[in-house]
């Protein structure tokens, strides 16, 4: 799955694997999380907010369940 930067004041990529219906969102503040079983219309929906951060906090965030990541950047 290929990340790709957004412009967002929270979010710094978004990457969606439409097969897994997994969405994986990098955040400005730190953390990459993968949340699993998203619909495609929720991904799309994201990208076209307004706000990303509204909409993830709104529709996305405490409503599929999640896994931190640990990118090889982030590797100790």
């Amino acid at each position: 799955m290929e990340l790709k930067r957004v412009n967002s004041s929270s979010l710094s990529a978004v990457g969606y694997d439409s097969t897994a219906r997994t969405l994986v969102l990098t955040f400005k503040n730190g953390g990459t999380y993968a949340y699993f079983d998203v619909p495609p219309s929720r991904h799309r929906a994201l990208l076209k907010a307004k706000s990303m951060g509204e909409h993830f906090m709104h529709h996305i965030r405490d409503r599929y369940r999640c896994l931190k990541l640990a990118l090889p950047d982030e590797a100790g």
